[in-house]
């Protein structure tokens, strides 16, 4: 029996074990590599996408939940990496191996769309589940406050826009 999402923005249907976890699903066949696995266990977060705009460890959900729900992976995110937390993170630097990065991302934005003027305790606890073996925090955590900025100046620019119309 095929279970169908919305994928990025796109109706997605798969025919697979149910039990098969989305990371794989993801991954293996719809060809999104972006998402990454990292431990298996949802102790990580390189696997984190959003489901229904909330941060999930697709590693640890199987495909037969996430029907009928709205999925985002890095590749949703803006595929011309014009997204402000994408853009934070070029501006600072902020990967070095790289492995971890698109579930960081992800929990920054789900984050940020929660809470637009974080306070660096914020910030940190906010990003503490994820695990950067390369020790980037520093820079994550000023990427993250430069995103909510960021975003905070576009909603800003986008009222300006419509009061002037």
């Amino acid at each position: 029996m095929a279970i169908s999402f919305e994928l990025n923005g796109k109706t997605a249907s798969v025919d697979l074990d149910p039990q098969t976890p989305l990371l794989w699903v993801l991954r293996d066949t719809l060809n999104l590599t972006g998402t990454k696995y990292g431990c298996g266990i949802a102790a990580c977060g390189a696997c984190t996408v959003h489901i229904d705009g909330e941060p999930a460890r697709s590693c640890s959900y199987p495909v037969s939940s996430v029907a009928g729900k709205k999925i985002a992976t890095i590749e949703g995110l803006a595929p011309d990496r014009s997204h402000p937390v994408q853009q934070a993170w070029i501006q600072h630097q902020v990967p070095q191996c790289g492995y971890c990065q698109s579930g960081q991302i992800m929990t920054a934005v789900a984050f940020l769309n929660k809470n637009s003027r974080p306070t660096v305790a914020d910030v940190d606890e906010a990003m503490s589940n994820n695990i950067c073996r390369c020790g980037t925090a520093q820079r994550m955590r000023a990427a993250v406050l430069t995103a909510a900025d960021m975003m905070r100046s576009d909603k800003v620019s986008a009222g300006r826009n419509e009061e002037q119309l």
